[in-house]
């Protein structure tokens, strides 16, 4: 009786540490995702002058940055879109005497517009390290009422394949074609795009999101973790 016992005991055991293995390598796959965020959720990109309740640098602090990642801009042809690892750049609100090494202009904007259109980028997170976005319209106007915002950028699982080796036709950033202010919607996507899981709002229920799926496949295993220490006891 004592030898089946403890034969029982063992098996269980093994069961168990076989499914703690498979459990942890679902973890990682799911925290190690390569995300999109949508940069003010649904306020869009904007100035605080034109939306009010906008906070970039909040909303920013809320979320987890890493290399591969990707944040989905969206506004209008009246706020332009910049990205710098230039402290001094992004403290100035200045991309007119920005060096072509540390600044990036994804979106140029056209204050002229009597009617702008939307515009929709999405900017791939390419070096570690702080990464400093604003809009410079308007002097630096739109920047300095809150069209700005710094993220922290870490390593993560490190770039794709396809960032690491972007594709020869793949497009540089540009200035959208304002021939008309009745023309259709501006998308700029990179070529190298590969559409990583979308980062849905805290206020979202039923979210997809790595994280979120990580909490629940966790919880769970907490909760079952005393259950077998109970059975091998017996």
């Amino acid at each position: 009786m004592g030898h089946s016992s403890g034969y029982y005991r063992t098996s269980v055991l093994q069961f168990f540490t076989i499914v703690s293995c498979l459990l942890v390598l679902s973890f990682s796959g799911s925290a190690a995702a390569y995300k999109n965020y949508t940069v003010g959720d649904s306020l869009g990109w904007f100035d605080s002058l034109e939306k009010p309740e906008v906070n970039y640098q909040k909303w920013a602090d809320s979320k987890n940055f890493s290399l591969g990642d990707f944040l989905i801009f969206n506004t209008d042809n009246n706020h332009s879109i910049i990205q710098t690892y230039n402290f001094t750049t992004y403290k100035l609100c200045d991309y007119d005497d920005a060096l072509q090494n540390d600044t990036v202009q994804w979106s140029a904007a056209d204050p002229s517009s009597t009617a702008p259109h939307p515009v929709s980028v999405a900017v791939p997170l390419l070096k570690e390290g702080m990464t400093y976005f604003f809009s410079s319209d308007y002097d630096g106007e739109q920047c300095s009422n809150g069209q700005r915002f710094k993220v922290n950028v870490t390593h993560g699982q490190g770039l794709p394949k396809s960032l690491e080796d972007p594709p020869d036709d793949a497009p540089a950033p540009n200035s959208p074609d304002f021939g008309s202010d009745d023309s259709a919607p501006e998308t700029i996507v990179p070529a190298n795009f590969d559409h990583p899981i979308e980062e849905n709002s805290d206020k979202d229920e039923g979210s997809g999101s790595g994280a979120i799926s990580f909490d629940g496949r966790f919880n769970v295993f907490l909760m079952l973790l005393p259950v077998v220490c109970v059975i091998l006891m017996l």
